[in-house]
């Protein structure tokens, strides 16, 4: 076998024209627009709208390379596109390949008769997709998100890319992941699927292998599987004269059980599977391997249908966020880039993220590092918010799609659950879909969500769950957002304009969209806005905000809770600390009920752009204040309060799979420090509970002279180390009588990095740190100081 990787330098140029110009493969017309010069950067100012003709107009790309035709007369070469984006035309040597219609499918073409010795050209033709989507548009209009171009369901290709609110209409257009050639000899694997079986403390792994031959001949195929620390195991079978399925297995008498993180580790074996004529190596496949069992359990109980997942039979409290595409342009997002947004979601106590149906299945290496770092992915099929076609040619295209990526997914450790689509259901019961129009597509989408996914994922995947739509109580079209069964989407927060306070109103059983917004870091704004458009309601401003009235309304929720800050910066900072606080509230409240609750996943992660939006951590992957919270509501071991007037519990949640034991201090005082009244209670806490620790009553201290001047501090403690510190005022923060903190510092190097040793004579609230000239990560930040309280804040070398 040989495999010729055909990225690097080709050259493209507008259909039509003469000039062909350098391009980069894997890349797109957009990126090598640009390296060249010919258009400005899309996502500074309002260039997106100069570039808008990209899109409409018909691209080509070409490559010359060197190929040898005199190769055994078993041998067979194909062309292997993992990805164009998205319509494609293929030819080589001016004879015609085929047609491409979906970026998420892997195209692959026989192209053994039309190598030629020397010089060999392919091309690849790429009609505009924005002209196609208007034109089926036109034909037939489909309802989708209003901050899209129209159409774009009618195209398999990422549906944000049109537009969304939070993304910018930038679709791009070329090869945008890897394309190569793949020679054979006698057979190649067509199919390896892994499967393991848990019995009595053993791990049987097994590999069901169907081949596409054309020799008859005995062929050998060999399994091996080498654990973590080296050791190996390997199994063969032979298949003889045309047979083209085995079935090849080992036993894992040992196994290292892979975990989510914070629930263990994640010990990844490797397999092989390979395959031989005598001695010939003809192909082979390498996979990771994370040993655990997964289940969703649905039982009944007080409050309807459970949803928890979970992992080696211990219920696993989801704690995560939104994933969506990392860049407009994916062929940009460096591997290091990646890894750091995988490893931001789990260095703050992340392991769920769900892979929106809006974006695109992700790469292999997103799946790698998932894997890595013990994030588990609900996985969206790629359809949301819109109604799609009914004819077979799509169902077609979407079979093919499903049955790749099923395929290319299963075995990962870190894959949970496959999803349908992305509110779709809830768009037909609650969003006015019901015109008898769009009857026809309805049905459509019964037979799409109800039949062929789940038919797909039965046969091709029936280790994990499949779920119909998010949300979705799993009984087709009936309360799909309810609370007593299946996941929700809580938008009575920001969209439905209720205080931060209503999530405690909402009991679900699995929360898998809620959110809040704010403006990414001032030196991320920095990149697309002048400083003379730094104002809410400027141009630019408004135009790095996708949700129509977002900027009015992160204003509106802020004057309920802040005072109107005095310049730019201190607003962008106030922007952030009012989305920690909003997330907070409700995550703390699910996380109280989780014996109710089965897990959080808030909007959203990451940006695809430098934007306002929900993430919590922007285009560059900067922490915002709501990723730092984050680190402290999704820690193992929370406390947390939750209050009525004058009246105050602290909960105490653990996530730990052993008892816990620890104490709660807690104190009445003023701004300044002095305690009005103190206590402590000893807690114990059972594995994967929530405990109420105490109830405490201040109204015969708190009037309304006073109520302004005094604070409850609530600390968690084990042992000599207080593990987090909390601070509930009983009026909002613009109405404490805040004055100067006085906040003094020192900073101590370690072998490590630093050390900060911060002060405060008064209270600070949500106190920020920053290190001019440098992007660091501190392990706490944006956090409440007491007054006569000293924290250490760590950050690493830089």
């Amino acid at each position: 076998m040989f495999i010729r990787s055909l990225t690097g330098k080709w050259q493209f140029r507008e259909a039509g024209t003469d000039e062909w110009l350098p391009a980069q493969v894997p890349g797109s017309v957009h990126t090598d627009l640009l390296a060249l010069g010919r258009i400005p950067d899309p996502f500074v100012a309002d260039n997106e709208l100069r570039v808008q003709w990209v899109a409409e107009r018909d691209w080509e790309y070409r490559l010359t390379f060197q190929a040898t035709p005199d190769l055994p007369a078993e041998e067979r070469v194909f062309l292997v596109c993992d990805g164009l984006d998205t319509l494609a035309d293929v030819t080589l040597n001016g004879q015609p390949l085929g047609h491409a219609e979906n970026m998420f499918r892997r195209y692959r073409w026989d192209v053994t008769p039309l190598l030629v010795e020397g010089e060999n050209e392919l091309r690849i033709f790429f009609p505009a997709p924005v002209t196609y989507i208007r034109a089926r548009q036109a034909e037939q209009p489909l309802v989708c998100p209003s901050q899209s171009i129209p159409g774009g369901p009618y195209l398999r290709k990422a549906p944000c890319q049109f537009g969304w609110d939070w993304g910018p209409q930038l679709p791009p257009i070329g090869i945008w992941q890897d394309i190569r050639l793949e020679g054979y000899s006698a057979a190649r694997l067509d199919d390896v699927h892994l499967r393991q079986h848990h019995t009595d403390g053993r791990v049987t792994v097994s590999a069901d292998v169907t081949i596409e031959r054309w020799a008859e001949a005995d062929l050998k195929a060999v399994l091996r599987l080498t654990a973590p620390d080296g050791r190996t195991q390997e199994v063969k079978v032979v298949l003889k004269g045309d047979a083209t399925t085995g079935t090849l297995a080992v036993e894992v008498s040992d196994p290292q059980l892979w975990w989510p993180n914070g629930y263990g580790a994640q010990p990844l074996y490797a397999v092989e599977v390979a395959l031989y004529q005598g001695e010939t190596l003809c192909d082979r496949r390498t996979f990771q391997l994370g040993l655990r069992t997964l289940e969703l359990r649905q039982e009944p109980d007080e409050f309807g249908t459970s949803f928890t997942f979970v992992v080696n039979g211990v219920p696993i409290f989801a704690k995560g966020a939104n994933w969506i595409p990392a860049d407009s342009f994916p062929t940009r997002v460096s591997d290091a880039h990646l890894e750091h947004l995988i490893n931001s979601a789990a260095s703050a106590h992340m392991n769920m993220l769900r892979v929106w149906g809006g974006g695109f299945y992700e790469e292999d290496r997103f799946y790698d590092l998932c894997d890595r770092y013990g994030i588990l992915v609900w996985q969206d099929f790629i359809f949301s918010c819109s109604m799609y076609p009914d004819d077979e040619a799509f169902f077609e295209n979407v079979r093919v799609e499903a049955v790749e990526n099923v395929r290319r997914l299963r075995h990962r450790a870190s894959l949970a659950l496959w999803c349908g689509n992305n509110e779709m259901e809830w768009g037909w019961v609650a969003w006015g879909w019901n015109d008898p129009k769009y009857r026809r597509f309805k049905e459509a989408y019964d037979r799409m969500f109800h039949h062929l996914l789940p038919e797909i994922c039965a046969a091709e995947d029936p280790d994990h769950p499949y779920w119909p739509s998010s949300p979705s109580s799993n009984t087709p079209f009936e309360d799909p957002n309810g609370v007593q069964a299946g996941d929700t989407h809580n938008w009575e927060v920001w969209h439905g304009n209720r205080p931060f306070e209503a999530y405690r109103e909402h009991n679900s059983r699995f929360v898998s969209e809620f959110g809040f917004q704010s403006l990414p870091s001032l030196e991320t704004i920095r990149t697309y806005a002048d400083e003379s458009e730094w104002n809410m309601t400027s141009y630019i401003m408004e135009h790095h905000q996708r949700n129509e009235v977002g900027n009015s309304k992160i204003i509106t929720y802020m004057t309920d809770h802040f005072r109107l800050p005095e310049d730019f910066e201190s607003l962008v900072y106030l922007t952030q600390v009012l989305q920690a606080e909003a997330v907070r509230i409700g995550v703390e409240h699910w996380r109280r009920n989780r014996h109710r609750t089965g897990g959080t996943l808030y909007w959203q992660l990451n940006d695809c752009w430098p934007v306002a939006s929900w993430s919590s951590l922007d285009y560059f992957g900067r922490w915002k204040a709501l990723h730092y919270a984050a680190r402290r509501f999704y820690a193992p071991v929370l406390l947390s309060a939750e209050d009525w007037g004058t009246e105050v519990a602290l909960h105490v949640t653990s996530d730990l799979t052993d008892e816990w034991q620890g104490t709660v201090r807690w104190s009445l005082e003023t701004l300044e420090g002095e305690v009005l009244e103190a206590g402590e209670e000893a807690v114990t806490v059972p594995a994967l509970s929530s405990v109420r620790v105490c109830e405490l009553d201040f109204s015969d201290q708190i009037s309304a002279e006073n109520r302004r001047e005094v604070v409850v501090v609530y600390e968690l403690w084990q042992g000599d180390e207080r593990l987090s510190m909390g601070l509930l005022p009983f009026v909002a923060t613009k109405h404490l009588e805040l004055t100067d903190p006085e906040l003094r510092y020192t900073v101590r190097e370690t072998d490590g990095g630093f050390e900060i040793e911060v002060t405060a004579q008064r209270l600070a609230r949500f106190v920020w740190l920053e290190l001019d000239g440098a992007d660091v990560v501190f392990d706490d930040n944006y956090f409440d100081l007491p007054a006569g309280r000293t924290v250490t804040v760590t950050l690493p070398a830089l």
